[in-house]
């Protein structure tokens, strides 16, 4: 089983994906073509795809039962312990160090309401 996504990509790429695999949804392809033929498929994704994203899926012999790569993606694949598992770049902006000292609701557990 083979599964492409893509996002913001050419509609031409789209047409052409359609020769191999069924489009089960706008940018969702779905087929159970050869080894060979996904490579070549991905290939031309990665080719063709300008600046949209490409996500490919595909069953194989592992412990997951599947493999996936991915094309000008944030989330990328990465190997942990025999797993792939996707890494998402953190989207907060960095955190400054926490201040030193009391914060003001440790104080007034403390202190109650009188001042230090």
């Amino acid at each position: 089983m083979t599964v492409i996504v893509l996002t913001h990509c050419p509609v031409g790429l789209r047409g052409f994906l359609t020769r191999w695999l069924l489009e089960i949804s706008p940018g969702v392809f779905l087929g159970s073509p050869s080894a060979r033929i996904r490579e070549v498929l991905w290939d031309e994704v990665r080719q063709y795809a300008g600046n949209g994203r490409a996500l490919l899926a595909y069953s194989t012999n592992s412990e997951q039962g599947y493999a996936f790569r991915t094309h000008d993606h944030k989330w990328h694949p990465v190997g942990h312990e025999g797993l792939t598992l996707i890494f998402r770049p953190s989207s907060h902006p960095s955190r400054s160090s926490p201040s030193s000292g009391w914060s003001k609701a440790s104080k007034r557990r403390r202190f109650g309401n009188r001042a230090p």
